[in-house]
């Protein structure tokens, strides 16, 4: 049986959305962030020696990493959804959007948070280049968002699911106006009716308010 370990508000939600869109059988076990450190709990951290989320468990396999994990739930159980082939034309707007979800908006806004928390001077080098950089990647997914329905075009896809998290619940931990942004805001409403989604974050994180705009 494939086990999701959820950690509540944290980037394993992704997983939790990909089995509600895919519709397979699968198990959540949810944990708690410890309330002061706001860090996972000890069982948490002992599923494998990375520490964080996300996990999952298929039988003797544990697996981390969520763009790792989504690839291997597609490979073996999603039987060509939600994902775009070599012959499409918009394959590699597929790709692109995928990736960039950790290799830079997520990365680039995890970046920040830990700027912020050192309480540098606003006018710190670093911090404004770093500011830049998540603006610009802000201001990248409003422009694709205003062209095309979804990130790889006019189908919804994991690409979706990789990006989600860092404009909406990544934001709890580095707030981000998204008035900047107006196409990221309607693009967050469409994300916001799938009914995948939102029994995904009912199930993940019950009662969580959900930052859609």
């Amino acid at each position: 049986m494939l086990t999701v370990h959820h950690l509540g508000k944290s980037q394993s939600e992704r997983i939790v959305w990909l089995c509600e869109e895919l519709g397979i059988p699968y198990e959540l076990k949810r944990y708690t962030r410890d309330p002061v450190t706001m860090l996972a709990p000890a069982e948490y951290k002992a599923l494998h020696p990375i520490g964080a989320a996300p996990v999952i468990t298929d039988g003797d396999l544990v697996l981390a990493e969520s763009g790792a994990i989504v690839d291997y739930i597609m490979a073996k159980y999603g039987e060509g959804r939600l994902v775009l082939r070599s012959g499409d034309p918009d394959f590699a707007q597929f790709l692109y959007w995928f990736h960039f979800a950790n290799g830079t908006l997520q990365a680039g806004m995890g970046r920040l948070m830990i700027l912020n928390r050192l309480k540098l001077a606003e006018n710190h080098q670093m911090l404004a280049a770093t500011k830049g950089r998540v603006d610009r990647a802000f201001d990248l997914v409003d422009a694709r968002v205003r062209e095309a329905e979804y990130l790889a075009g006019d189908i919804f896809t994991t690409a979706d699911i990789m990006v989600g998290f860092s404009l909406t619940t990544m934001r709890y931990f580095q707030p981000y106006d998204l008035q900047r942004c107006p196409n990221v805001v309607k693009y967050l409403g469409r994300i916001g009716r799938r009914a995948a989604y939102r029994r995904a974050m009912e199930k993940g994180d019950p009662g969580m308010a959900l930052i859609l705009n």
